[in-house]
């Protein structure tokens, strides 16, 4: 009887995510909130320093060679969660293999992707980490021409925080992409529709990021409690499949004492 029961678990185990990735699911959890942290951080930075100019490369400079370290550490801020994020797609992808594996590929291999590259093209919406450079520059700068030519090199960073790109959407895809895979289970539905008003209010807001001003705001709210809640069932997931993979170590071990 205790075999039949071990049988019984095993089969219901390998139905849904594979305890095997427990410590990747649980690495997906910490990364997660780990993220929201450093965005929340970022944000209480934002709006407790001067706001930066949007436009006009002389004045960019002077305002990043004013506010030099608080600068440096909200770009850190907002670029340094982009390792994190690559792991939290890796877990929300292999969580979801058995469910299919084609679209959990997909959709993670777009997330990752998307974290990836901001790396190679290091635009936080709010500036641009190479403006430090060229600030100092700037400030350094003897004669009038120098100083224009540092502030016309500017404006080709300023304009990369304005313009949409194809970083942004390709991770608001991963994320509708996987949330449409939720829908057949391992998370609750309504995580799953979370994920679907994200990554949907995400490729509208991204596509049009240039007229929408504050409207892209709801993209990002929702994108934090998005983070958050999966997080939450990260874990969870990590410690239910080593929940049972306890369980059916305990149970086989029963069995093979009853028979002895």
């Amino acid at each position: 009887m205790a075999v039949l029961s071990a049988e019984i678990q095993l089969g219901e185990a390998g139905a849904g995510p594979d305890p095997a990735w427990r410590t990747l699911y649980r690495a997906g959890a910490v990364t997660a909130l780990l993220a929201v942290v450093a965005y929340l951080v970022a944000l209480v930075l934002d709006f407790t320093v001067p706001t930066a100019p949007t436009s006009g490369g002389a004045a960019v400079l002077q305002y990043v060679a004013d506010h030099r370290v608080v600068y440096i550490l909200q770009q850190v801020l907002w670029l340094g969660p982009s390792v994190l994020l690559m792991v939290v797609f890796l877990a929300l992808s292999v969580a979801l293999k058995d469910l299919d594996p084609s679209w959990a590929a997909i959709g993670g291999v777009l997330g990752v992707a998307s974290w990836a590259i901001t790396l190679a093209y290091p635009a936080t919406g709010g500036g641009v980490p190479a403006l430090v450079y060229l600030s100092d520059q700037y400030v350094a700068a003897t004669s009038e021409v120098q100083r224009a030519a540092f502030a016309a090199a500017a404006e080709g960073f300023i304009a990369q925080n304005t313009i949409p790109t194809a970083i942004g959407i390709l991770e608001t895809i991963g994320i509708l992409i996987l949330a449409l895979v939720m829908l057949k289970g391992v998370f609750p539905r309504w995580v799953a529709y979370l994920g679907i008003a994200t990554g949907a209010s995400g490729i509208v807001c991204e596509a049009l990021k240039p007229v929408l001003g504050m409207g892209y705001i709801v993209y990002g709210l929702l994108l934090f409690v998005w983070l958050v809640v999966i997080g939450w069932e990260l874990y969870r997931l990590a410690r239910g499949t080593e929940t049972g993979r306890l369980s059916i170590a305990l149970s086989t071990r029963g069995g093979t004492k009853a028979r002895a």
